[in-house]
């Protein structure tokens, strides 16, 4: 059985914390955290700690905390034996001490503490320096997601890039239409279904392809009356750019 010591209270922390606790071939033998208040969604894990003095031993110590504070934090770890990884999609390998066994596991997924994520349905993206730690983030992997993901620092950095572009951006133009519909007295859920549909024409055919709309039909009218009815300049300028990157995608600068 791997033992895990995860280190973080954050979103990602509490999301693997769920997915791995009793789950069969790993055992969180050790949480630490900063805040003892930010500790109490890992009440089932009898050793939490709010300090590195004493750092139980481990095969896997996995570094949930924010980008900014990955390289302090695994500094705490250099005398350690076990594999030491970060759950970072934009910080590479390096960001850990040379000194230390390093790894990545990076769950590409969005993760808020709202929501329990199905990891079993989610890429791991992984990456190693020598086989023998490629096995043991494979038998991590394996204990929660069927889906497994070699990538390096490098690739693994432009796939965060393009999660930036497909849910970070996304979700803030659900909330401009929800604005809208706000603003209309229109309740944003009559728009559920096109959300729906959108998302699984994306899955299931090619995405240019799948391009609708004025600027996809060149309709110049419709979009200057869009343009009239927002009222924020900045989400005129959103969508501006947006259609002027349709249309330059298909053959038509706005």
């Amino acid at each position: 059985m791997l033992s895990i010591v995860l280190t973080g209270t954050g979103n990602v922390a509490q999301q693997l914390f769920t997915a791995m606790h009793n789950k069969k071939g790993v055992k969180i033998i050790q949480v630490i955290g900063r805040d003892k208040k930010k500790l109490t969604p890992f009440k089932n894990c009898l050793n939490t700690a709010t300090n590195y003095e004493h750092i139980s031993d481990a095969d896997i110590y996995i570094i949930a905390v924010n980008d900014d504070s990955i390289e302090t934090v695994a500094q705490h770890f250099k005398n350690k034996s076990g594999l030491v990884v970060h759950t970072s999609g934009t910080m590479p390998l390096s960001a850990l001490p040379a000194s230390v066994r390093r790894g990545v596991f990076y769950p590409l997924q969005t993760i808020s503490k709202e929501r329990k994520v199905d990891f079993s349905e989610v890429p791991i993206c992984i990456e190693a320096e020598n086989s023998e730690d490629y096995n043991l983030l494979k038998e991590l992997t394996s204990s929660i997601s069927g889906h497994i993901q070699i990538m390096s620092s490098n690739q693994r950095k432009l796939v965060h890039l393009a999660a930036v572009f497909v849910n970070n951006f996304t979700n803030h133009l659900y909330l401009i239409g929800s604005d809208i519909c706000n603003e209309a007295g229109i309740p944003f859920n009559i728009l559920n279904p096109l959300i729906l549909e959108t998302a699984k024409k994306a899955t299931e055919m090619s995405v240019l392809n799948a391009q609708t709309g004025p600027a996809m039909r060149h309709d110049q009218t419709t979009i200057d009356q869009h343009l009239d009815l927002l009222k924020k300049e900045s989400h005129k300028n959103i969508y501006s750019v947006l259609s002027n990157s349709i249309q330059q995608t298909h053959g038509k600068k706005l």
